[in-house]
C-alpha cells in the first residue's frame, strides 16, 4: 500500500517536535487528530513507528518514514517551482547536522551564500562530527558534515577537506605546571606534566585532546580536565589559563603571535570531514552541496 505523504508529514513534525502536544501546535490541529493520524500510518504500513517517550523515538521503521517525508517535501517544492506554483506553498526546511568548529569557522558562509539566492528554511542541528551521521540515519537531518567517508543508507557523500588543530596553553597554565613562561620550550611539556595539568574538551566526546595525548603516550582517561561546550569560549578558557587544549589553527595563530598562549609541541590532529546528502533528485540540495564544497575549498586543507 502507499505511503500518505501528508501522514507521513505529520511522524516527521512529531518526531522533530519531540511530543504529540507539541507538534499538534505546529500544525494547528488537536493532539487527538495527530495521534489519529499516527495510528492511521501504522496501520497503513503494518509498523510500529514511534515510541512514546519525551521526546518520542522514532523505531528503525519511523526513522525510514520519516526520510521518506523528508525527501517528499523536497520533491513538491521542486514540483511547484517547475509549475510556477511557489507562492502556493511553504518554503520547504532543510535539516542539516554540522560539528560545532565547523558552525564556528567556515559553514555558515556556505548557508549565507545558499540562502542569499534561494528561498528555503535552513535548521541546523549542532552536533560532535562523529555524531552527525546518526542524525542522518534517523531521518532527523537531510544533509550533515561527517567524519565517515562511508555514505549512510540513501546518501550521496564527497570528502571536504580537514579541521587543523594545533595544542597550546597560557602563560600562566605553564608557570602554574611547568615553569618560567619566559624561557617556555615545547620539549618541557613532557608526560609527567601532562598527567597532572588540566586539559579543556568540548563534551565527553570530544576526542582532539585524547588523539594528541595518546601520541605523547599518556592515558587521557586519568588526566584531568574540564569541560567548555563552546568553540570560541574553549579558546577563552585556553587562554585564562584553565587549561589546555588543540585549537583551531585560524584561532591559534593570533593568539600565538601575541604571546596570549603558547605552543605545546607535538604533531598537529587533523580531522576530515565529509558532506554527506539525502540522494534525492532536488535543485536546492545540490546548491546547498555547490555552497558548502566552495566554502570547504577557501577554508579547509585539502583532501590528500
Amino acid at each position: 500500500m502507499p505511503i500518505d505523504p501528508h501522514l507521513a508529514e505529520t511522524l516527521a513534525t512529531v518526531v522533530d517536535e519531540g511530543t504529540l502536544e507539541a507538534a499538534a501546535r505546529r500544525m494547528h490541529v488537536t493532539p487527538s487528530a495527530v495521534s489519529q493520524r499516527l495510528k492511521q500510518l501504522e496501520q497503513q504500513v503494518g509498523q510500529r513507528l514511534l515510541v512514546r517517550v519525551k521526546p518520542v523515538r522514532p523505531t528503525e521503521a519511523g526513522q525510514a518514514v520519516v526520510r521518506f517525508a523528508r525527501r517528499y517535501a523536497l520533491l513538491e517544492h521542486e514540483t511547484q517551482a517547475a509549475l510556477g506554483l511557489e507562492a502556493q506553498g511553504a518554503r520547504p526546511r532543510i535539516t542539516v547536522a554540522v560539528n560545532a568548529d565547523s558552525m564556528a569557522t567556515w559553514f555558515l558562509g556556505a548557508l549565507a551564500e545558499f540562502t542569499r539566492t534561494r528561498d528555503v528554511q535552513v535548521e541546523l542541528l549542532r552536533e560532535d562530527q562523529d555524531e552527525t551521521e546518526r542524525l542522518l540515519t534517523s531521518g532527523a537531518a537531510t544533509a550533515a558534515v561527517t567524519s565517515s567517508p562511508l555514505a549512510s543508507p540513501g546518501c550521496a557523500v564527497a570528502p571536504l577537506g580537514s579541521l587543523v588543530y594545533v595544542a597550546a596553553a597560557s602563560p600562566d597554565w605553564w608557570g602554574r605546571w611547568i615553569g618560567d613562561p619566559a624561557t617556555a620550550r615545547p620539549e618541557q611539556v613532557g608526560a609527567d606534566v601532562l598527567a597532572r595539568a588540566p586539559r579543556v574538551d568540548f563534551d565527553r566526546s570530544d576526542e582532539l585532546q585524547a588523539t594528541w595525548l595518546r601520541e605523547r603516550g599518556v592515558d587521557p582517561a586519568l588526566t584531568p580536565r574540564h569541560f567548555v561546550p563552546s568553540t570560541h569560549d574553549l579558546a577563552v578558557a585556553v587562554e585564562q589559563g584553565i587549561g589546555w587544549a588543540m585549537l583551531l589553527v585560524h584561532q591559534a595563530e593570533p593568539m600565538l603571535e601575541s604571546g596570549a598562549v603558547l605552543p605545546l609541541g607535538g604533531q598537529p590532529v587533523t580531522t576530515p570531514l565529509y558532506w554527506q546528502v539525502t540522494r534525492t533528485p532536488s535543485t536546492l540540495l545540490e546548491y546547498l552541496s555547490r555552497s558548502v564544497a566552495e566554502a570547504a575549498e577557501r577554508s579547509l586543507r585539502r583532501p590528500s
